[in-house]
């Protein structure tokens, strides 16, 4: 069984400056129960929605049994975290979640690497541990709505282009 267990659209950046300064403080209501998602642009509301360097990672996505217990969204600033997905192992594949207001598509573009906050927020290790299992970034195709809960998941692959 396939879930969103958390989703986040902040409107703040929070991983600024060094890690051994810490993260800036978490706006209220970054943690929600449903996101807008718009067609090549992003989340509604979130810090990257429609900004043109961030078309190919508007969205992320990382799965919980990537992290270790109590870590979330908002210690490594992922956009969707679920379960029963190998999210990691989309990287040029299409991700199709409906969570019961219709499908919204996301194109996998990339991996989404952890960097040295992770060691900050999550805790010592955490950088090394989660290479690999960083999430990935994503566009979405299409507009929709995701909701924390249940999720149906369809997964197509998009065939190599012949050269």
């Amino acid at each position: 069984m396939s879930e969103i267990v958390e989703l986040l659209a902040s409107p703040a950046h929070r991983f600024v400056g060094r890690p051994a300064d810490g993260p800036a403080p978490a706006p209220a209501g970054e943690l929600v129960a449903e996101i807008q998602l718009r067609a090549e642009l992003g989340i509604v509301g979130d810090r990257y929605f429609g900004k043109p360097a961030h078309r190919e990672a508007s969205v992320t996505v990382i799965a919980a049994e990537s992290l270790p217990p109590g870590a979330g969204l908002a210690q490594v600033r992922r956009n969707i975290l679920t379960t029963g997905i190998p999210v990691d192992d989309l990287v040029g594949a299409v991700l199709v979640l409906d969570s019961g207001a219709g499908p919204v598509r996301l194109r996998v573009n990339r991996p989404a690497h952890p960097c040295a906050w992770m060691d900050v927020t999550i805790g010592p290790g955490a950088w090394r541990g989660l290479r690999g299992h960083g999430g990935v970034r994503c566009t979405p195709l299409t507009d929709g709505l995701l909701r924390v809960g249940p999720v149906t998941v369809a997964i197509e692959r998009i065939p190599a282009e012949r050269g």
